[in-house]
């Protein structure tokens, strides 16, 4: 078998990969999350999604699919579910009925509140694992990555 790159920068890549190590975590954070919140009857995701909309008002789609870092095709698919289950409403804004506003409904309100002090236990146990790592820092650095 030919190898167009030396085993070594593999293994370089391996240990040493910011993205590799990002892609990782987060898919393990997500795994945990996911089965903490299963009683909740919420994916990590939904409940971000839910979190998004627990607003004043209600956001229009384009800065919901920015805060999430995801794009409209994406949240629209994440959408479903939620309000198939009447978590979540689409309405069209009245100012301009082409844009659609995401509305958290009571039951959606309802799904948050039970899921919260789920999120907050999962959560503080997660920071109790970074050890030395400053939740606060590792954030901040985090933050400055996700931002153009």
């Amino acid at each position: 078998m030919s190898n167009a790159v030396p085993f070594e920068i593999t293994l370089l890549v391996r240990d040493t990969c910011l993205c590799l190590h990002a892609q990782r975590a987060a898919r393990a954070l997500a795994r945990h999350f996911d089965a903490a919140l299963r009683p909740a009857g919420l994916t990590n995701q939904q409940f971000s999604l839910l979190m998004a909309l627990n607003r004043p008002e209600p956001p229009a789609m384009g800065p919901v699919a920015a805060l999430l870092a995801m794009d409209r095709t994406t949240l629209t698919a994440l959408l479903k579910p939620l309000e198939r289950r009447g978590l979540v409403r689409v309405t069209p804004a009245p100012a301009d009925r082409r844009t659609r506003l995401l509305v958290l409904t009571e039951a959606g309100g309802e799904a948050l509140k039970n899921a919260v002090p789920i999120w907050r236990k999962t959560h503080a146990a997660i920071e109790a694992q970074l050890g030395s790592v400053q939740p606060t820092a590792l954030r901040a650095a985090l933050a400055g990555l996700s931002t153009p």
